[in-house]
């Protein structure tokens, strides 16, 4: 019961819709992917990707692949804690933290995976690829590579000062 509950509090996103066809003897033969978003706006968010011969179907099973897909964003505030670059594919996205009341300054891919892991304050650029698939990703891969103060203490065996 508590697991339905956890489900229910996180919001998607449809970010795409992707269509394929396939030529056959007697035409085309159409099948749809999907990449959806989640995240409960507080801190934790997940993409997922998926492929189906209908579009809902494609839809379900991305939003399923994105919960199991769930981590944990570190914060400060409403904005991250340090500048980041996401690299995917062909893409990077670089991330900057912003003063309150900045928003979230962000195409649609990006702005929908910052907005549901809780980001209110941030300035982003993309560079090369504009592929909402690789701007997602690139995303998310710079989000996890932040890291706190602690963090860095333990990584490197030392006490920062300052």
């Amino acid at each position: 019961m508590a697991f339905q509950r956890e489900e229910s509090s996180l919001d998607e996103v449809v970010v795409k819709i992707y269509r394929c066809a396939k030529v056959v003897k007697g035409g085309r033969r159409f099948s749809f992917s999907g990449i959806v978003v989640v995240g409960d706006r507080r801190g934790r968010v997940g993409v997922g990707y998926a492929k189906s011969i209908e579009v809902p179907s494609a839809v379900e099973k991305a939003k399923k692949v994105a919960t199991r897909n769930l981590f944990q964003v570190k914060l400060v505030g409403g904005t991250l804690l340090h500048r980041t670059m996401g690299h995917f594919g062909a893409s990077r996205v670089a991330m900057i933290p912003a003063s309150p009341g900045t928003g979230v300054i962000a195409g649609s891919a990006v702005r929908a995976v910052l907005e549901l892991a809780g980001v209110h304050d941030v300035l982003t650029k993309s560079y090369g690829s504009t592929s909402p698939k690789n701007l997602v990703m690139a995303t998310i891969e710079g989000l996890k590579k932040l890291l706190s103060r602690e963090d860095v203490e333990s990584l490197r065996g030392v006490k920062l000062v300052g």
